[in-house]
C-alpha cells in the first residue's frame, strides 16, 4: 500500500486529509481504512509524508521549503541542521524552538542565498540514551551537570540513586520521566569515578558516546571456554604457513596485532602473504561475545586508552599473532607482477607462527636510514624487497586516481597520572606506507572475488562528492588568489588528485588539503557496492582489522561460508541479504561514534596540556573563519579561537564572501592561510576550549 500511497500523492501539492486519500485510493471497507491510517502513520516515521497541524499528509519532496534532518548546536547556541543531499541549514538562536543537539529535527527554510537559513518547525526524534556529568550539590540537594553542553536538557535526580555519590563524581544517568520539552527524571546507574581520578576524564567521554568498557558477566562466562592456546584440533584443513619468513609490523606499544605479512620471488614475479588473525574462530555469531562485538563496531582508541571490541584475552591474546606463537589466520597470498599487477591469489583458512614482532620505528631505520637495529639482520633484504614492491603498488594506485590527502595526526603523551604532558605529530614513512599498501590490496582483493561471485557481502564504500561542495571549494581557492586549471564540472578520482597536486606548493596546501577531505563524503559500509572514490578502487572491503572492526570480522565468516563451506543456499542468501543491511548502518554509525569520542578526548587532552603553557607565544596559521574570531593551528596541530573582541585597534567585520575578518577603518584583513604569532591567554580542560590572542610589536604591528 505505501507505494500505492506515495504515487497518488506524487503530483499533489495540498496537504490531504486521510479520508480524501482513502477516497483516492478507491478503498470501500474500515478496514481498509484502519491499514491505510497505520501506513500513513508508518510513512511519517519514517520521514517520506509529513502529517501537518490540521491533520493532514502530504509528501515531503512536495514541500521544497521543509526538510529533515539532525541538529548540531553551536556552545553560542545556533546550530544548523545536517542535510543528506544538499547543504547544511542554518539555525539562528532563536529559532530553535525547543529542539536540542542531534535532535531529529523538521525545519523550514526562512531565508535562501549564500547562506540559507531556518527555523525548527518539530523535534521528531530525540536520543534518550543514558547521560554522562557531573554531580554537584546545591541547597542541599545533589543537582546534575551534563558534560555535552550543547544538550539544552534540565534532569533532577531521583535521591534515593544519589546516596553513594559526593560532589564532582562523574556519573552515568538513566532517565525514567519526561516532565516537559527539556525537563527530565533521571536515576543514577553507574558512578564512574571522581573527576579528578586519573582516567575518568576519557571514561566519561567514552560512556557519552556509549562506549562501555565494561562486557559483563555473560561474556566473562563464554570467556572461561577460550583456551589460551591454538589447539590441535583446530589447524585441520587449513594451511600450513609456520615454514614461512612471517613478521609483524605495528607501533611500539601495540598489543592486539590483527596482520602479519611475508615475502618471497617466484621468478620476477612477488608473492606477498597478508595474514590476518581468525577471529570469527573465537566469535561466533548468537553468543554473547559475538553480540558484545556487534554492539562495539569497533575498538576505541582514546589518547593512550584502548576500550577494545573484544575482550583483552582474545585481542591481546590468543588471536594477537603474537611473536613466536602458533595463531590461526584468514590469509591472503597474492602473486604480483613487476608492475603490480595480481595475477593469482588464494583466499582461506590458515596458521602462521610469527618471525618477529617489529615496530615502525626500526623498520623505518632501515628502509629510510639503511641502519639494522640489533635483531633485524635476518629481515633486513626481505624487508627492502617489501618496499621495493610497496613503491610499486603505491605508483599503481596514484596512477588509478588515489588521493592522497597527506593529513598529519596529533597524538598525546600523558604521564602516569593520565595527565597530558606533550603533543607530538606523528610522522609516516615508508614502513607505515608498505603496511597501508600491502592491507589496500589484500582488500581490494578479497573484495574484488566476492563482487564477482556475485554474493551478499559487506563493502567499504566512498561516495562520489556533491558537486556544489567542490564548487563551494574551488570558490574558496579563487578568494585565496588561485586559478585552479583542474575542471571540476566532471568529478573523478584522477581530477580530485589532479586538484591536490595543483595546491601542493602553495602555502596554505595543509589547510586546502583539509578543507578538501571536508568535502567529501565519508566512506562507510554498505551491503551495496558503489566502489570507494577516495582509493579509485571499483570493489573495496574491510578485510585486514578483525580484531578491532567489526565489519572486518563479518567479512571473515562469510569467506568462510562461501569458499569452506560452500554455502550458497536460498536460505543463507535471503538471510544474508536481510541482516547485511543492519550490520553496514549500525557499524557505520559505531565508527561515527568512536571517532568523536577519539576527537572529543583529544580536544580536551589538548586543553589539559596547553593550561600548563598559557603565556607562551606560537608560530600559527588561520584555519577557520568566523563571524566572532578566527581559530588558528599551532605546528603540533593543537587549535584554539583568537576571539574578534581581543583584536586591537579597529572594529573588524566578518565578510561571508571573502571569508576573512576585515577591520572597518584600517581594512586590516584576516584570512584562512595567514601566519600569525599567538599567545595562550586562557586554557579549559573542562570545556576543551583554547584562547589566543594576536602577540604585537611594542608599536602595534602584528608580527
Amino acid at each position: 500500500m505505501k507505494d500505492e500511497i506515495i504515487k497518488k500523492l506524487n503530483n499533489v501539492h495540498e496537504a490531504k486529509e486521510a479520508i480524501e486519500i482513502n477516497d483516492m485510493l478507491n478503498l470501500k471497507t474500515a478496514e481498509e481504512y484502519r491499514e491505510l491510517c497505520q501506513v500513513l502513520n508508518e510513512l511519517v516515521d519514517e520521514y517520506i509524508l509529513f502529517h501537518t497541524k490540521k491533520d493532514k499528509f502530504i509528501l515531503l519532496k512536495n514541500c521544497p521549503s521543509l526538510k529533515i534532518g539532525k541538529l548540531s548546536l553551536n556552545k553560542k547556541g545556533y546550530g544548523f541542521v545536517v542535510l543528506e543531499r544538499e547543504e547544511d541549514l542554518y539555525i539562528p538562536e532563536d529559532m530553535i524552538n525547543g529542539a536540542t543537539h542531534d535532535d531529529i529535527v523538521l525545519a523550514e527554510v526562512t531565508r535562501q542565498g549564500v547562506k540559507r537559513e531556518g527555523k525548527i518547525i518539530r523535534v521528531l526524534k530525540r536520543d534518550l540514551h543514558d547521560f554522562v556529568g557531573e554531580i554537584y550539590s546545591y541547597d542541599g540537594q545533589f543537582r546534575f551537570k551534563l558534560d555535552d553542553e550543547k544538550k539544552d536538557l534540565i534532569i533532577i535526580l531521583d535521591e534515593e540513586s544519589t546516596k553513594n555519590c559526593v560532589d564532582g563524581h562523574k556519573v552515568l544517568v538513566h532517565l525514567t520521566k519526561q516532565l516537559n520539552d527539556k525537563k527530565y527524571f533521571g536515576k543514577v546507574i553507574k558512578i564512574l569515578g571522581h573527576k579528578n581520578d586519573p582516567g575518568v576524564d576519557i571514561l566519561s567521554i567514552a560512556y557519552k558516546y556509549q562506549i562501555d568498557p565494561d562486557f559483563g558477566p555473560s561474556v566473562e562466562k563464554e570467556l572461561e571456554d577460550i583456551p589460551n592456546e591454538v589447539d590441535e584440533a583446530s589447524l585441520l584443513n587449513r594451511t600450513d604457513y609456520t615454514k614461512e619468513v612471517i613478521f609483524t609490523i605495528d607501533g611500539s606499544h601495540t598489543k592486539d596485532i590483527d596482520d602479519a605479512i611475508s615475502l618471497k620471488m617466484d621468478g620476477n614475479n612477488y608473492v606477498l602473504g597478508v595474514h590476518i588473525a581468525d577471529v570469527s574462530h573465537y566469535v561466533k555469531e548468537n553468543t554473547a561475545l559475538g553480540d558484545a562485538a556487534y554492539e562495539r563496531g569497533t575498538s576505541s582508541y582514546l589518547a593512550d586508552t584502548v576500550i577494545p571490541m573484544i575482550p583483552h584475552k582474545l585481542s591481546n591474546g590468543i588471536c594477537s599473532l603474537n611473536e613466536g606463537e602458533l595463531r590461526l589466520t584468514m590469509s591472503c597470498v597474492m602473486t604480483i607482477q613487476p608492475n603490480g599487477d595480481v595475477i593469482s591469489y588464494d583466499i582461506g583458512p590458515g596458521f602462521i607462527k610469527s618471525s618477529k614482532k617489529m615496530t615502525y620505528e626500526a623498520v623505518n631505520d632501515i628502509l629510510m636510514r639503511n641502519q639494522i637495529p640489533d635483531g633485524y639482520e635476518p629481515y633486513a633484504d626481505t624487508l627492502k624487497k617489501m618496499n621495493e614492491l610497496a613503491h610499486i603498488l603505491q605508483k599503481k594506485i596514484v596512477q588509478k586516481g588515489y588521493i592522497d590527502f597527506e593529513l598529519e595526526e596529533a597524538r598525546i603523551v600523558q604521564d602516569e597520572q593520565g595527565h597530558a604532558i606533550d603533543v607530538v605529530v606523528d610522522e609516516r614513512e615508508d614502513g607505515e606506507k608498505l603496511i597501508e599498501s600491502f592491507m589496500i590490496l589484500a582488500n581490494e582483493t578479497v573484495a574484488s572475488h566476492i563482487y564477482h561471485m556475485e554474493l551478499p557481502f559487506i563493502y567499504r564504500v566512498h561516495g562520489k562528492p556533491k558537486s556544489e561542495k567542490i564548487d563551494d571549494f574551488a570558490n574558496l581557492v579563487k578568494l585565496l588568489g588561485y586559478e585552479l586549471k583542474t575542471k571540476t564540472t566532471d568529478l573523478t578520482p584522477k581530477s580530485m588528485q589532479m586538484l591536490l597536486d595543483e595546491l601542493d606548493e602553495k602555502p596554505e596546501f595543509k589547510i586546502l588539503s583539509s578543507l578538501l577531505l571536508r568535502s567529501m563524503k565519508k566512506a562507510e559500509y554498505s551491503k551495496e557496492n558503489i566502489g570507494h572514490f577516495g582509493l579509485a578502487s571499483d570493489a573495496y572491503t574491510h578485510f585486514t582489522s578483525p580484531i578491532r572492526r567489526f565489519p572486518d570480522l563479518v567479512v571473515h565468516r562469510l569467506l568462510k561460508k562461501y569458499l569452506v563451506e560452500k554455502d550458497f543456499s536460498m536460505s543463507t542468501i535471503s538471510y544474508l541479504e536481510q541482516n547485511l543491511v543492519d550490520i553496514a548502518t549500525h557499524s557505520s554509525e559505531r565508527e561515527v561514534a568512536a571517532d568523536h569520542a577519539e576527537r572529543d578526548v583529544n580536544d580536551m587532552k589538548m586543553a589539559e596540556y596547553m593550561e600548563n603553557h598559557i603565556g607562551e607565544e606560537y608560530d600559527s596559521v588561520i584555519n577557520t573563519v568566523t563571524n566572532f574570531g578566527f581559530f588558528v593551528e599551532l605546528p603540533n596541530l593543537i587549535e584554539g579561537l583568537v576571539h574578534v573582541n581581543t583584536l586591537k585597534g579597529d572594529y573588524y567585520q566578518y565578510i561571508p564572501e571573502s571569508l576573512a575578518l576585515i577591520g572597518n577603518n584600517t581594512k586590516k584583513t584576516y584570512r584562512i592561510g595567514d601566519r600569525i604569532r599567538v599567545k595562550c591567554i586562557a586554557s579549559s580542560k573542562e570545556t576543551a576550549m583554547i584562547d589566543f590572542q594576536i602577540v604585537e610589536d611594542n608599536d602595534g604591528t602584528q608580527k
